[in-house]
């Protein structure tokens, strides 16, 4: 079931309706609403719901046996043995066969060759998403910053809740299940503010990422051989910003759904593409897997100790490396990962050695003399901090730009065609069009917009009448239905 389709619409306009009939009944709500997210998880193949289920049980048995227990090395091994049996259902789904592929490529090489047992397995759709939001769960039971989920319906609307199921954003526990113990509110203003993140998420999937998807990158990448170099450049911009605009949409509804049905979900991306370096850039970009990344998978690395000298950098390196490979089994994720983990780790390095060098200096230069009180400054070196902040963005950009080529492709080879066939600079444009240009240009400047536009407007429309938010929703959606194409493809991080 996807958000931009009439039968979504028709489920959703359901739920909303059941669910506020139902706020003063907070726990029939709240089996409602599970029962809700399962349709819509089964709606794609009902046999994964028992998947859903167990991993659901499991984290809700290992987050009492954790509460319970007084003995913190007890408390460990229950942690450890839970976050074992979530990355193990996530393994054999999600990565099974790519390690016997790449162990069979070895041995290969070796001249070992053996016949290794390959499995035929569907992959959940979100079970990358659902076995997150379990980890961080159990982890911060552990940790003390969240309670035990009250019940078993708590902490399964919390892993199951449809907007965020399938494709995120990773929705912490210590922000999510403490809004079950309020009564749901829908204020004039978070109406007004799900509506128009909804048809924000909207126009993004089915008009900017749909046509550039269609039209542009999809040709272009199926066959970068035969693509001329125009078009190959073209593409690797035009890719990044459809994967922001598919992604960013998918969080755009899915936090604006949760706001229509009384719940508030986090920001997850933050004008990405107006980051003047690559540690902002993460800082804005899938803000939920980011800062997830940092709080689990980071800070475990670093153990109880500072991070200092080389352990910091291959903190960070492999923090990257395995963010890479959670969006999916392929070297080119691995890859991909690996070059933000060194972008990053350099970035570091540079900036520490500047901080030092300013430091030197400033120590090792005489005072100037005092002023008198109320005499004029000497002005701030306005041009070297701009000129630094543009050429920041433009390196920024254009590592990510560039590294997406390896996230597009389907293997390394085909990406290194990609690579050479666009620094050949034979030929022009020929699938690139003006509408294009204008789609892929006006996506990257309206990053540079204020961050809080959606809330200042949702401020504007709070005393609206009920009919302007009607008109609006309706009306939206009419000109959005209009000026997009023919069908909706699925979002792209569906995938992962």
């Amino acid at each position: 079931m996807l958000f931009p389709t009439a039968t979504f619409a028709f489920f959703f306009f359901g739920v909303f309706i059941a669910s506020w009939a139902l706020y003063t009944r907070p726990e029939t709500r709240k089996l409602l609403l599970v029962t809700a997210s399962y349709v819509f998880y089964g709606w794609w193949d009902w046999r994964f719901m028992t998947l859903l289920a167990g991993s659901s049980t499991l984290n809700y048995v290992a987050g009492k046996l954790i509460a319970a227990s007084g003995d913190p090395k007890m408390r460990r091994r229950i942690v450890i043995v839970a976050v074992a049996l979530n990355l193990g259902v996530l393994g054999i789904f999600k990565y099974y066969n790519f390690f016997i592929d790449s162990l069979t490529d070895i041995l290969v090489a070796l001249d070992w060759q053996r016949d290794l047992p390959f499995l035929e397995i569907i992959l959940p759709i979100g079970i990358s998403f659902f076995t997150f939001h379990g980890i961080s769960y159990i982890t911060d039971v552990s940790r003390g910053h969240v309670a035990p989920a009250r019940s078993p319906v708590d902490l399964f609307l919390y892993i199951s809740f449809f907007p965020q199921l399938v494709a995120g954003p990773i929705v912490r526990a210590s922000h999510f299940l403490p809004q079950l113990e309020r009564q749901p509110d829908l204020s004039r203003t978070a109406l007004a503010f799900g509506l128009l993140l909804v048809l924000n998420g909207m126009l993004k999937k089915t008009v900017t990422a749909h046509y550039i998807a269609v039209d542009l990158v999809d040709p272009v990448f199926a066959q970068p051989d035969i693509a001329s170099s125009g078009d190959l450049i073209a593409a690797h911009y035009a890719y990044a910003v459809q994967v922001y605009c598919d992604f960013s949409a998918y969080s755009d509804i899915a936090i604006g759904i949760a706001a229509l049905l009384g719940y508030r979900f986090r920001k997850n991306f933050d004008r990405p593409f107006a980051a003047t370096s690559l540690q902002q850039l993460w800082q804005r970009w899938h803000i939920s897997l980011s800062t997830w990344l940092r709080d689990y998978l980071y800070r475990a690395l670093r153990g109880a100790k500072r991070d200092a000298g080389w352990r910091m950098y291959r903190n960070i390196f492999l923090t990257m490396l395995l963010g890479g490979l959670w969006h999916g089994a392929n070297w080119t994720f691995v890859l991909w990962g690996a070059i933000h983990g060194l972008g990053l780790g350099l970035e570091r390095f540079i900036k520490t050695r500047w901080h030092a060098f300013k430091t030197a200096r400033a120590a090792a230069t005489p005072p100037l003399p005092s002023r008198r009180p109320g005499a004029a400054q000497p002005p701030a070196d306005t041009a070297a901090t701009w000129i630094g902040a543009v050429a920041g963005w433009f390196i920024t950009f254009h590592l990510f730009t560039l590294s997406a080529i390896f996230f597009r492709s389907p293997d390394i080879d085909t990406a290194w065609v990609y690579y050479a066939k666009m620094l050949s600079f034979t030929g022009g444009f020929e699938t690139f069009t003006p509408f294009l240009l204008l789609l892929t240009a006006g996506a990257v400047a309206v990053q540079f917009l204020p961050g809080n536009l959606f809330e200042r407007a949702a401020g504007k429309l709070r005393d609206a009448p009920a009919l302007v938010h009607g008109l609006m929703l309706g009306g939206g959606l009419v000109l959005i239905d209009i000026a997009g194409p023919e069908g909706v493809a699925p979002f792209i991080y569906f995938q992962f």
